[in-house]
């Protein structure tokens, strides 16, 4: 038998000799060695092939971040399922279309939330449905109790699925991107030697592990390298500042490290263990990247990476790191910057930015055309950001060519907010934009033009078009201020200029 290409059997490889050694301590003070995640992890993972589960299966999960989570994650890579994770803040109409699209053969979700996801299922392939709270109780975790805990590690090939993540479209519908083992395991693995991860590293772990940033960087980073993790649920400032004097190592999107800055308890004393602050996921603004080393003395790695992707480039461990820039190409990856007619351009011109490595995925979940589109002949995948890249092959992203919005380092995509807005009684039409925000980076903007402008009576207020989204969005996704206007601004050709909506309400 070849070796296997199993990303679980990577990380078991790196495990430290004794298994007693701590993978983990959470914000209560709970501790978890590394031979307890190893048995708890099989539990898991035995559970679910007893309830009919076989490789290639998905695994739907939306719960909240804990650390029976994280074991379900690692279980379902040892036993060669899907792990498919989803934002809690998801509502009714999101999930319908994920649970359909993905076609789940167990779902897990909160005790909360299990009558709604029930209702939800498709009407065939769902053989259980568990629950997991962010206390690590629920039905999943009663089942594993009772399991073996010996399991085999799943044989996979390195082109086999390993996770399955949604992004939103620009069409309004999500793609299913495919993960496979290979993708995360060489990122994992250049990522480790490229930020000079070591069993004596201690990461600060504050972000979501429904998202690759905190699922596949930060938790691979540790297991690839026998690494430990200090876990909190959420990003707290204050529990950050007390956390991180036993750390060595914190990952975040920006708008953790301006509120940071934003404490006046924040400084130096607090950083002196710390060898790397790391950023990423949305731009970091090169005057907190100033601020920050003018109060800290520790200088931001900042880098870029797509869930499609990985990590395609980095600011470097030991050389200069550019504030604006987020680094040369890493190992193994090429990037690259064209003209509308797929030609390279100079050093320093703007371009599209597209990306070829053993990090990039190999397509969408059941959209060939999709995939075809998004791919050039010679096999580069076209970002959809603008870039520019200088003589010294430091990369720059200056735009997005589908006007997505990033927010607290999540992503959103007009196009599905417009959708909903779209189809509320007394709505025209709208456009949805980013703008500047100190805070979460970018904030969502709702620009509406009601259907009746002579009876301006009909036509919904912005609070109510606030509350009509709160019911169909995840609240990420919610316009934190709507606009009302008499008519889109457009061009020639009729396409709505977003480019002068961001002037006019930045």
């Amino acid at each position: 038998m070849t070796d296997n290409a199993n990303l679980y059997a990577h990380f078991r490889k790196h495990f430290p000799a004794d298994l007693d050694t701590q993978l983990l301590l959470d914000a209560d003070g709970r501790r978890v060695s590394y031979a307890a995640a190893e048995e708890v992890s099989a539990r898991i993972a035995n559970s679910l092939l007893q309830l009919g589960a076989e490789p290639g299966d998905r695994i739907t999960v939306q719960v909240e971040k804990s650390i029976e989570n994280l074991l379900l994650y690692l279980a379902c890579l040892r036993a060669g399922l899907v792990y498919h994770p989803l934002n809690p803040a998801y509502k009714a109409a999101e999930l319908t279309y994920f649970l359909g699209n993905a076609e789940p053969t167990i779902v897990i979700c909160s005790r909360a939330s299990l009558a709604l996801m029930k209702n939800l299922l498709p009407a065939n392939g769902v053989k259980a449905v568990l629950t997991l709270d962010a206390d690590g109780s629920g039905t999943l975790m009663e089942r594993a109790a009772g399991a073996n805990t010996q399991v085999d590690v799943a044989q996979s090939d390195g082109k086999d699925m390993a996770a399955l993540l949604y992004s939103s479209g620009t069409t309004g519908q999500p793609k299913g991107i495919v993960l496979s083992h290979d993708n995360l395991r060489k990122n994992a693995e250049t990522l480790v030697n490229a930020w000079g991860f070591s069993a004596s590293d201690r990461l600060l772990h504050m972000l979501p592990i429904y998202h690759a940033h905190g699922l596949f960087v930060g938790i691979g980073c540790v297991l690839m390298s026998g690494a430990s993790l200090v876990w909190h649920s959420s990003f707290n400032d204050k529990a950050a500042i007390a956390a991180l004097p036993y750390c060595t190592t914190m990952m975040g999107v920006p708008t953790f490290y301006t509120r940071l800055l934003a404490n006046p308890d924040f400084g130096p004393e607090c950083c002196a263990n710390i060898r790397l602050f790391v950023s990423g996921s949305a731009p970091l603004l090169a005057e907190t990247f100033v601020e920050f080393k003018t109060r800290t003395g520790h200088t931001i790695l900042e880098r870029y990476g797509m869930t499609e992707t990985g990590m395609n480039t980095s600011n470097p461990l030991h050389g200069e790191r550019r504030a604006g820039t987020v680094g040369p190409a890493l190992p193994g990856v090429t990037a690259r910057v064209v003209d509308a007619a797929g030609e390279p351009v100079a050093d320093g011109e703007t371009g599209d930015l597209q990306l070829k490595g053993p990090n990039v995925f190999a397509g969408y979940w059941r959209l060939p055309e999709k995939t075809a589109e998004d791919f050039t002949a010679d096999g580069f995948f076209n970002t959809g950001d603008k870039a520019t890249i200088d003589a010294d092959g430091y990369v720059s992203i200056v735009g997005r060519a589908k006007d997505m919005v990033i927010t607290g380092g999540l992503n959103v995509y007009p196009k599905e907010i417009e959708l909903v807005i779209d189809d509320m009684t007394g709505v025209k039409e709208s456009a949805v934009i980013g703008v500047p925000d100190g805070d979460f980076g970018e904030a969502v903007v709702a620009v509406i033009v009601p259907d009746d402008q002579s009876s301006a009576e009909k036509a919904p207020t912005a609070a109510e078009i606030i509350a009509y989204c709160k019911e169909r969005l995840a609240n990420f996704k919610v316009p934190k201020r709507v606009e009302i206007i008499d008519a889109l601004p457009r061009n020639a050709m009729g396409k709505v200029q977003k480019n002068l909506l961001r002037e006019e309400y930045s």
